[in-house]
C-alpha cells in the first residue's frame, strides 16, 4: 500500500513513524516547511495541496491528521477517489459531516477507519482479551477519567476555536473515553452530561461530565478535563465477578498498567493479577493492521457529544 499523510503535525509524525519505511509517497500540509521536513526525512514528495494529493496515482491510502474541520471533507474526497482512508479521531466536528464519507465509501468500496488509537494500547488489548473470555461476568459499569492541564497560550490554539475543533475537551480526550465505553458496553440510548468552562478563557469547554446508560441499565460515568494539572488516565471496567483497571498511557501519563481484580466466592479481598508495560508504545503500529473502528463508531460517539452540547446551557 502506498500512502499519503495529510497533516504533518504531531499526530501526522506519529503516523509516519508507525508505517513501513518507504510506504509513504507524499506528505501534505498547509505549512510547507512541515511537509518538506517529513518528506526529506522519509524520502518522499511534499505538497501543500490536499486535493491533488488524494488524487495521485501513486497513493492507495490516505491518513488524515488535520484540524477537525478538514477531516471529513478530505476523507470524503479521498474515498470518492477510491482511496482507503484512516481519519484521526474524532473523525469530524459532527456526526452529519461523516455522511458524505460513508456515502463515498459505499460507492467506491474504499475502506474507512477512524483513529481511536487507545483501543490498541497494550493494556487495552489485554483487557479486551480478558473481557471476551467472560472473565468479568455480566457487565455493570465503567468509570473513566482523562485529562491534562494545557500549556501557556492554550486558549489561543486551534482547539479553542469551535469553528475548527467543533468543541473542547469533550470532543478531544472525551472522544476516547466515549469510544472505549461503547467498545465494552455497546450503545448508550440515554445520554446525560454537562460541558463547563471554568479556567481557560475560551468559547469551548475545558471540562465535561457524562452519565451514559445502555438499554440494560449499565452505566458509563466519565470525566474529561483540561484542568487536570497532573496528566491523568484512569479507566475501570466492572463486572459482577471482577474488575479491570487501566491506568497511565506512558510518558507524562505515567506507566501503562492493567490490574485484574477477580472476586472470590467468599468475597473479601480479590485475587489480583497485574501487568505493567514500561516499553515504548506500539499502539500506532498495532492499529495499522486493524479493521475497526469505522465511520459508524465515530458517528455514534459524535452523537453523544452533540447531545451533551445541546443539554448544556449557553
Amino acid at each position: 500500500m502506498r500512502a499519503a499523510i495529510v497533516g504533518c503535525g504531531l499526530i501526522g509524525r506519529k503516523r509516519a513513524a508507525s508505517l513501513p519505511p518507504g510506504s509513504v509517497t507524499v506528505y501534505c500540509d498547509t505549512q510547507p516547511d512541515r511537509a518538506a521536513q517529513l518528506a526529506a526525512t522519509h524520502g518522499a514528495a511534499a505538497s501543500t495541496d490536499w486535493l491533488a494529493t488524494v488524487h495521485r496515482d501513486d497513493v492507495d491510502a490516505v491518513f488524515i491528521a488535520t484540524t477537525h474541520d478538514q477531516l471529513a471533507p478530505i476523507a470524503a474526497e479521498a474515498a470518492a477517489a477510491g482511496k482507503h482512508v484512516l481519519i484521526e479521531k474524532p473523525g469530524a466536528r459532527t456526526a452529519g459531516e461523516l455522511d458524505a464519507v460513508a456515502d463515498a465509501a459505499r460507492r467506491t468500496g474504499a475502506l474507512v477507519r477512524i483513529g481511536f488509537n487507545h483501543r490498541y494500547h497494550r493494556a487495552f488489548r489485554k483487557a479486551r482479551e480478558i473481557f471476551e473470555t467472560g472473565g468479568l461476568g455480566e457487565m455493570m459499569f465503567i468509570r473513566g477519567r482523562y485529562g491534562h492541564g494545557g500549556r501557556p497560550g492554550y486558549d489561543r490554539e486551534w482547539r479553542a476555536d469551535p469553528a475548527l475543533s467543533g468543541g473542547g475537551e469533550l470532543i478531544d480526550q472525551g472522544a476516547h473515553l466515549i469510544d472505549l465505553s461503547r467498545w465494552f458496553l455497546g450503545d448508550f440510548p440515554s445520554v446525560r452530561g454537562r460541558a463547563c468552562t471554568w479556567f481557560w478563557d475560551m468559547p469551548v469547554e475545558d471540562n465535561a461530565f457524562l452519565l451514559l446508560e445502555t438499554a440494560r441499565g449499565q452505566v458509563a460515568f466519565l470525566h474529561a478535563s483540561w484542568t487536570e494539572w497532573k496528566n491523568l488516565f484512569s479507566f475501570e471496567i466492572a463486572g459482577r465477578v471482577g474488575k479491570l483497571e487501566i491506568s497511565g498511557l506512558g510518558g507524562s501519563y505515567g506507566p501503562e498498567r492493567l490490574t485484574w481484580y477477580k472476586m472470590s466466592e467468599q468475597m473479601g479481598p480479590p485475587e489480583t493479577l497485574a501487568w505493567e508495560y514500561p516499553m515504548a508504545d506500539d499502539s500506532w503500529h498495532a492499529e495499522n493492521a486493524a479493521s475497526d473502528p469505522g465511520v459508524a463508531d465515530a458517528q455514534a460517539m459524535l452523537r453523544i457529544v452533540e447531545s451533551v452540547y445541546r443539554e448544556t446551557p449557553a
